[in-house]
């Protein structure tokens, strides 16, 4: 059952040190050296999703009046722009009275850079941001696989993901953390308790927890963990449901795993469910409709200064069930091209909920020497036939509006989308 994004609590933090929210996540190829993201927008819990200007990591990659010299050694021609940018950082480190960290003053310029650019997806991210922004969109990360949140006092494991260490080693949820290795967390803060839980992969870690009051202690060996972004259901023995929080870079796979499963117990017919899903991979929404698509359907197009190129689908076989894709306003860019390509090429998709976000923008993400990243808008993106959805959204074919009584409580018997999705289906 899909989980309403006004249950996050903003003080709680995985110990995979990615602050969870229920959405986030990537690209036209699988693994490049450049990443291409076609997400992240921040709205209010974490996601924050994504990015163009120029490539700008080699100017302050490592001490920038190197480049300078350079310049003079080499004869490298250099715009006046740049020229200005370097005078000014090297006036500052040998002349400016006080001392300055040369890392926080690149960064800074190059924060400055995309602030001018005016876009909510061009952003700048310091180390850690990047950090918690990488483990989303790769959909793995290092560490023992739960959540924590500062609640009455305490820090209590709220969550704990199946098959990780945290997992194997018999933590529940519930348990309340007071030692981290020999030290007491009493008076620590989130970030300080993800300090000493963090670490390398195959290192240990010994956490203390009440278990009630039952005072227990667990030796935890860190290793990497794939953050699941895909569950399913089954309904009225025949509809099958599968949702996606997120389309990180394991999210496909995920997919295809759990409708083989779906398909084994004979389903019918299938409900997708991308609401509040903020994006993600681009690679990965392309896989996932290559099950759906006839060879050489058109998934989307992608416009790039004015010239716009198609995006088709490889795969020959395809699935031919009928299938409801669930939205609402939080399902944004790569979950909306989900969602556009099926209304536009599926004949037996229906798109049912609320109008989308209204995301139609491509973004890339480049991580620079320091350790800190930008984002920035490169392309846009277009519904196979061709409209732009920005700021617009997408509009279902059955619109569905949310009682006050399921934004309170979200559980199945009020989810007025899933049972019109159901009712459907059943038609």
């Amino acid at each position: 059952m899909k989980k309403n994004i006004n249950s996050k609590k903003n003080d709680s933090k995985p110990f995979f040190f990615k602050k969870k929210s229920k959405k986030v996540k990537e690209e036209l190829e699988e693994q490049e050296n450049v990443r291409e993201v076609i997400v992240e927008r921040d709205n209010g819990f974490n996601t924050i999703e994504v990015i163009v200007i120029i490539l700008i990591s080699i100017l302050f990659g490592v001490v920038v009046g190197c480049v300078l010299s350079s310049t003079r050694t080499f004869g490298t021609i250099v715009s006046d722009e740049v020229n200005e940018i370097v005078s000014t950082y090297d006036a500052i480190l040998e002349n400016y009275y006080e001392e300055i960290d040369a890392s926080e003053l690149a960064n800074a310029a190059v924060s400055g850079m995309i602030s001018i650019l005016d876009d909510p997806y061009s952003v700048y991210m310091n180390s850690d941001d990047t950090d918690s922004f990488l483990e989303s969109v790769n959909g793995s990360f290092v560490g023992i696989g739960v959540t924590v949140l500062w609640s009455d006092d305490c820090f209590k494991i709220v969550d704990i993901i199946d098959g990780s260490p945290a997992f194997d080693e018999g933590l529940k949820k519930d348990d309340v953390i007071i030692e981290v290795g020999s030290k007491d967390v009493t008076g620590l803060n989130i970030d300080e308790l993800s300090s000493l839980i963090k670490g390398k992969s195959g290192s240990k870690v010994n956490i203390t927890v009440l278990r009630g009051e039952e005072k227990l202690k667990f030796t935890v060996k860190r290793k990497v963990v794939e953050i699941p972004s895909v569950s399913s259901e089954v309904y009225d023995n025949s509809i099958g449901y599968i949702s996606i929080d997120s389309f990180s870079a394991t999210t496909s796979d995920q997919f295809s795993k759990k409708l083989d499963e779906l398909e084994k117990q004979n389903i019918n017919s299938l409900i997708i469910d991308v609401r509040d899903n903020p994006g993600g991979k681009l690679g990965q929404v392309n896989k996932i409709l290559d099950l759906f698509m006839s060879k050489k359907t058109v998934l989307y197009k992608i416009e790039t200064k004015g010239k716009t190129t198609e995006v088709y689908a490889s795969d020959t076989d395809k699935k031919d069930i009928p299938v409801v894709i669930l939205v609402n306003h939080e399902s944004a860019s790569a979950a909306e091209i989900l969602a556009a390509s099926f209304q536009d090429n599926y004949k037996k998709a229906t798109i049912v909920g609320s109008v989308t976000y209204g995301k139609g923008t491509i973004q890339k993400a480049v991580e620079l020497s320091s350790g800190a990243s930008i984002k920035y808008t490169t392309q846009k993106w277009l519904t196979p036939k061709g409209k732009w959805i920005n700021e617009k959204g997408i509009i279902p074919d059955e619109t569905v509006s949310q009682s006050d009584e399921y934004l309170l409580n979200p559980v199945f018997d009020n989810d007025l989308q899933l049972q019109k999705a159901i009712e459907v289906l059943k038609k």
